[in-house]
């Protein structure tokens, strides 16, 4: 197969091969950027939750035309992530491909997936307090409060089979994203790439752990909220995350194009 010239996009193989590469760079990044990349993360997730909080406050197209909308707003963070350059937790899920190829050991994955973690909640709880600040939730007539607290309560309420269902849903598709935008030559490539698969999962009401780490707590500085739910919620989403972006994404495209290549 002759590789895909300067003007089309990447092909299936050789995004396959870029994601192993781009897996080995991110298991090997040095702690303190990894950390200070991965807050960046979490602000960028908040800060499009905060966007599809206000897009979707006091609508009048209707439920699937609302949830589209919102979807497209959320759709911003990924943007940031990849364009502006951030460490994810769910999409660095995608290493699960060069540990399956050998190229990383488990221990520097793990190291990887912790650190990322811990850095995302410390970036959407900062800006969580700096939204509360702001006191966001007084737009629309108070209307966006009501709204994060709406959106928080149905996370919430959701039985943790189903959470956690929701969650392998959801990183399956926000994996696919960070997959095509490797396919893309350009910004806008990237861009256009990102914006249907987001949407997509929020359209469907699925669940993803770092958004719901601004959410939630957010909720929590407008209402009461039931913390022990809220927990469970997001080790549910949490672990939902992590199966559907190494298992039905990494771990499926490293059979179909990798396998034979392990060292």
């Amino acid at each position: 197969m002759t590789p895909s010239d300067g003007n089309d996009a990447h092909r299936p193989r050789e995004i396959a091969e870029a994601v192993e590469t781009l897996g080995v760079a991110k298991a090997n990044m040095p702690t303190v950027t990894l950390l200070t990349l991965a807050v960046l993360a979490g602000a960028f997730i908040s800060m499009s939750g905060l966007f599809y909080l206000v897009a979707i406050t006091n609508t009048e197209l209707g439920f699937g035309p609302t949830r589209v909308l919102g979807g497209v707003a959320f759709s911003l963070g990924l943007i940031l992530v990849v364009v502006a350059g951030a460490e994810l937790f769910t999409g660095n899920n995608l290493i699960a491909m060069a540990w399956a190829s050998r190229l990383v050991g488990t221990r520097a994955v793990l190291r990887n997936w912790a650190l990322a973690y811990v850095g995302n909640v410390v970036g959407c709880l900062g800006t969580v307090a700096l939204v509360a600040m702001a006191n966001v939730a007084s737009l629309g007539g108070g209307g966006v409060g009501k709204t994060a607290l709406a959106v928080a309560n149905s996370k919430m309420a959701l039985p943790l089979s189903e959470a956690f269902a929701r969650g392998v849903l959801c990183n399956a598709l926000v994996c696919l994203a960070v997959w095509l935008t490797l396919g893309g030559r350009s910004v806008t490539d990237k861009i256009v790439a990102i914006i249907f698969p987001i949407t997509a999962f929020v359209a469907m009401g699925l669940e993803h752990s770092i958004a719901n780490w601004f959410f939630l707590p957010y909720a929590a500085t407008l209402g009461t909220i039931s913390w022990s739910a809220a927990a469970q919620n997001l080790a549910a989403v949490t672990a939902g995350n992590l199966l559907g972006g190494t298992v039905l994404v990494a771990i499926v495209y490293w059979l179909a194009y990798r396998r034979g290549a392990a060292k």
